[in-house]
């Protein structure tokens, strides 16, 4: 099966994409969506949109993982975020109908067993999951990573986290 994982925000947009097949997880392409802060915030939509759309073209994935948005300080960001969110569900939805969403909390404990383990804990997870030589950089984009990674290890059969 093939997952698309999204780390979403309207800055950067962190996407991985991994095969799973009989326990077996492969790597096929990871990234950021970057958008500068001098557009105009419904052309930095339309990039991450488009940008979007040609990876599910592309890639083809099978499921789409999505974190859900979690504010504790900087509630200023939380709309544009949101509406970011929405841009990238709506955009996978056109190429991909089964969309999940897990919290912080889940990915966490799914990849760590602790669901308040610390950001480099579940990087560090990451990294030695995938086999990868480093963290991949932005941190958006080893969080797409484990969205991915949570994602595989819940049964999607039984729609669970389905949006």
């Amino acid at each position: 099966m093939r997952i698309l994982g999204i780390d979403p925000g309207y800055g950067i947009v962190g996407y991985g994409i991994i095969d799973v097949e009989n326990n077996n997880i492969g790597i096929v392409e990871f990234g950021a969506i970057n958008t500068s802060k001098d557009e105009r915030f419904p052309k930095r939509l339309d990039i991450i949109a488009n940008t979007l759309e040609n990876l599910l073209k592309k890639y083809k994935p099978e499921e789409v993982a999505i974190e859900e948005l979690f504010f504790l300080h900087n509630i200023k960001t939380a709309i544009p975020v949101a509406e970011a969110r929405g841009v990238i569900i709506q955009t996978c939805f056109k190429y991909c109908e089964r969309i999940f969403e897990y919290t912080p909390l889940q990915i966490k404990q799914a990849l760590t067993g602790v669901g308040r383990a610390e950001k480099h804990q579940v990087q560090y997870m990451v990294k030695n999951i995938l086999g990868l030589e480093k963290v991949p950089s932005p941190d958006d984009v080893a969080d797409s990573l484990a969205v991915a990674l949570c994602h595989s290890q819940i049964n999607s059969a039984l729609n669970n986290n389905l949006i």
